[in-house]
């Protein structure tokens, strides 16, 4: 099943993530008091989603071998009146018609990560005994990955 670690040192508001063997930093926007290294939790949530959104509409029209060549996903947060909600919209680049196209919102519906937020999901907390080791050198991993210079569509070469 999915697992993801992230430890935080002193650098406001910087998180290391790593998860299936990538890493990921997160951090808070500048307004925050972060340095917007990375994105937020939220915009994390929001791009769990539209992965999980794009990747299952694809395999969808692989699957019914329909002529799909791009699949797009906008997603946000809305606040309104104390209640929350996503919303999402999707673009299909293809030769569909309204049927297909409306099975592919259907489907979009039922997606993994669709599905675990609309029914929530109960969070269990404990804490790790008293002087238990955290990552050694996670200031100095986390200050590689932040100070690299690198193209943002190219990961850092941060290795654990």
């Amino acid at each position: 099943m999915a697992r993801a670690h992230a430890t935080i040192g002193t650098k406001h508001y910087a998180v290391r993530i790593e998860a299936a063997g990538h890493v990921i930093v997160a951090d808070e926007p500048k307004s925050n008091g972060g340095g917007n290294m990375g994105p937020d939790p939220y915009d994390l949530l929001l791009s769990s989603l539209a992965a999980c959104t794009a990747i299952t509409l694809r395999m969808y029209a692989d699957r019914k071998e329909w002529t799909v060549r791009a699949i797009a996903v906008d997603l946000h947060i809305v606040r309104e009146d104390k209640a929350e909600r996503i919303e999402r919209r999707i673009t299909l680049d293809g030769e569909l018609n309204e049927e297909q196209r409306a099975r592919m919102a259907e489907i979009a519906e039922k997606t993994p990560v669709t599905l675990t937020l609309k029914r929530g999901l109960p969070i269990t907390t404990v804490l790790a005994p008293a002087g238990t080791a955290i990552l050694p050198g996670i200031e100095q991993r986390l200050d590689e990955a932040l100070d690299e210079s690198f193209p943002a569509s190219d990961p850092p070469a941060v290795t654990p």
